[in-house]
């Protein structure tokens, strides 16, 4: 029976542990010069009504490093859900590829393709979730503090689909996650009692509040993402005149524990979010955080695909 990777809660704690496992062992592997083409011979199709610069270029190095080929699909080429039906689109490429991921702006079209594919599907970003992105993550703050278990992250800014894999991610690893946003702006209800009942078997705990200065005192780790998404672009003023007190800035560093990790999924829009002065400070996490992209990528390739 075909595996897919659509989101962190459909892990348990072990399967996601084995995961992280994995990625730290590949990135070893791969820092060591010793790359086993554990793929050679499989092929990914990449299939994006998205640009991005780290998921493409990520996956595509994954599939390479590991002795395999990826297949760049743009939005031009198959208008996923217009041009050509999600399920056809799903029935075809299973016919040439391995493998499939897919960067969409619905999730319900991620579900499709998992749905009529008879090759694992893998979830490269949607509106609901972000898992591949959670999962390189926590691979830098386990590389970072030496552990996840117990570890205080602060969310700063939009409840959005970053925010929710890291609800699941730290439900999964016994991390505490605290998310200050604003009204209006909260995860979904839904994401927030899913993984508190995640947590009921880790340990993890799931905070919202309002203050961001509340939320950052004792943090571990800040973490912060754009305020205005792909697809939201007719909400840009209204999302930039609710925000600015969430910005990731000095003074909001200087309210947490000296050497809090400070971490954000790129592309950063800075002077909204976060200041130059704290992307590039000390206390940046941000293109380690970038890089393990990478390698999370590989764990859940070879973890799906491997012969």
């Amino acid at each position: 029976m075909k595996r897919d990777f659509l989101g962190l809660e459909h892990l348990t704690p072990a399967q996601a542990w084995a995961l992280l496992e994995l990625a730290v062992a590949l990135k070893e592997e791969h820092r060591e010069g010793g790359n086993v083409p554990r793929l050679a011979g499989r092929t990914l199709g990449m299939v994006f009504q998205k640009p991005s610069l780290r998921t493409r270029v990520s996956f595509e190095m994954a599939m390479h490093h590991e002795g395999g080929h990826a297949i760049y699909i743009g939005p031009d080429e198959i208008q996923l859900g217009k041009r050509e039906s999600v399920a056809d689109v799903a029935r075809v490429l299973s016919r040439y590829v391995d493998g499939i991921m897919a960067r969409v702006f619905a999730h319900d079209d991620i579900v499709s393709l998992a749905t009529w594919a008879t090759v694992p599907v893998i979830n490269g970003l949607s509106d609901y979730n972000h898992p591949c992105q959670a999962l390189a993550d926590v691979l830098t703050i386990y590389e970072k503090l030496g552990q996840l278990k117990g570890v205080r992250l602060t969310y700063l800014g939009d409840g959005n689909n970053v925010l929710h894999s890291l609800l699941f991610a730290g439900a999964l690893f016994g991390m505490h996650i605290v998310a200050a946003t604003p009204a209006g702006y909260e995860p979904l209800p839904e994401v927030v009692a899913r993984a508190k009942a995640i947590a009921t078997g880790t340990g993890a705990t799931a905070t919202l509040l309002r203050d961001p200065r509340q939320a950052v005192a004792g943090a571990d780790v800040l973490y912060t993402d754009t305020w205005v998404s792909m697809g939201q672009e007719a909400e840009s003023e209204a999302r930039r005149q609710a925000f600015p007190a969430y910005q990731l800035n000095q003074a909001l560093v200087d309210v947490a524990p000296a050497g809090v990790g400070v971490m954000h999924d790129l592309p950063a829009y800075r002077g909204y979010e976060i200041t130059d002065e704290v992307a590039d400070g000390p206390n940046s996490w941000i293109f380690d955080q970038a890089e393990n992209r990478l390698h999370a990528q590989k764990a859940v390739l070879v973890d799906l695909l491997e012969r």
